[in-house]
């Protein structure tokens, strides 16, 4: 089972709080996937620091291509508004397709991915 893991989960786990003694688990476990686009919200302000050892490290971490398929976005958009599940971003709706056409759980921290598991496919990794 792999997990791709949310920015918002490394945020914490840089930070040492909410979920990084899971994500050290699975990370363990050789268990964690990342997307292009999970990389491009968390390496950039690591760059800026100069963290080119994390950086490192998080660039071979496994990625999980992204085949976006746009009437599915539309479609889970449309969705989330028709449950009330508003303010939900494209970056949002693009890690949660991503995860469901890999069949992988997500582990975020982010409620809209709890609301939008409801009423689709997308599995979340619980803690």
């Amino acid at each position: 089972m792999n997990v791709l893991v949310d920015s918002s989960v490394w945020i914490d786990y840089f930070r040492d709080t909410g979920c990084a003694e899971t994500l050290s688990i699975l990370i363990e476990e050789n268990l964690i996937v990342v997307n292009d686009l999970i990389l491009s919200e968390i390496l950039p302000p690591l760059l800026v620091q100069k963290e080119t050892e994390l950086v490192a490290l998080l660039r071979e971490v496994n990625r999980q291509p992204m085949r976006i398929d746009w009437e599915e976005i539309i479609g889970l958009q449309t969705m989330c508004l028709r449950k009330g599940i508003n303010g939900v971003g494209i970056p949002d709706l693009f890690i949660a397709q991503n995860a469901m056409q890999g069949n992988m759980r997500l582990l975020s921290n982010d409620k809209h991915f709890r609301l939008i598991s409801k009423h689709t496919g997308l599995k979340l990794f619980e803690l």
